[in-house]
């Protein structure tokens, strides 16, 4: 069971996140359960003190004479283990807030898919499962790896295509592939394709196309290595 501690000075947005997490958490059959909320700092770091802590969601802007930045760094030198999440309005905070070993930041107003992701992110960490959703950007972009089709580079772009949506941003194949699962394959110079979302394989075309009629290419360098790995896991043939 893990434990969660929740910190804010808004005592409607304490209940809202609140009743956020109890509904993912009954969604997803989670063991988990929130042990502790308040909007008294000073009460939340003797509860951490004297009760065992997985999660803290703490917020940064506390009406308190310290921020949540110096709540998390009293609790850090303390203990290394808890996943601290922040959440704010003000999103420059968001690269001093990872100093401190933050696991997520949530700008506010959270939203339940968002925080949804979080949550599931945060449980396969734990569980040590295969890694399922990617950061795609410095912005806290998570898109769940198993809806996307193919990502396609397209100039200093990176072009996610998934079931429902098309995201881009600028990055790299080569930044962005620590970030995938071993079912995304290089299957051309332009394109890394999601092998579990492939719908049929043309090899005299040399394309990949996929259940809603969208297609990518397959470039020469990468066909051989490509069809062994669909034919080594049944995916063609």
């Amino acid at each position: 069971m893990l434990n969660f501690v929740l910190c804010d000075d808004n005592l409607d947005l304490l209940n809202s996140l609140s009743k956020m997490l109890e509904t993912i958490f009954k969604k997803h059959s989670y063991k988990a359960n929130i042990s502790f909320s308040s909007s008294n700092v000073q009460d939340v770091l003797d509860f951490i003190d004297n009760n065992k802590v997985d999660v803290l969601f703490l917020d940064i802007n506390l009406d308190s004479k310290i921020t949540g930045l110096n709540v998390a760094d009293i609790v850090r030198k303390k203990n290394k283990n808890i996943y601290i999440i922040f959440t704010t309005a003000h999103i420059e905070y968001v690269m001093v807030a990872y100093k401190y070993k933050t696991f997520d930041f949530l700008a506010k107003p959270i939203t339940l898919p968002r925080l949804e992701d979080t949550i599931n992110r945060l449980f396969e960490d734990i569980n040590g499962l295969p890694k399922q959703y990617i950061k795609i950007d410095n912005k806290n972009t998570i898109v769940d790896g198993n809806s996307i089709k193919y990502i396609k580079k397209d100039g200093m772009k990176l072009v996610f295509h998934s079931k429902n949506k098309i995201y881009e941003t600028y990055n790299s194949f080569n930044k962005i592939k620590d970030s995938l699962s071993n079912n995304f394959i290089r299957c051309h110079k332009s394109y890394i394709v999601n092998i579990n979302l492939i719908e049929n394989v043309d090899p005299v075309v040399n394309t990949i196309s996929f259940s809603d009629g969208s297609t990518c290419d397959i470039g020469p360098k990468y066909k051989n290595n490509l069809m062994e790995v669909l034919e080594k896991y049944g995916n063609i043939g």
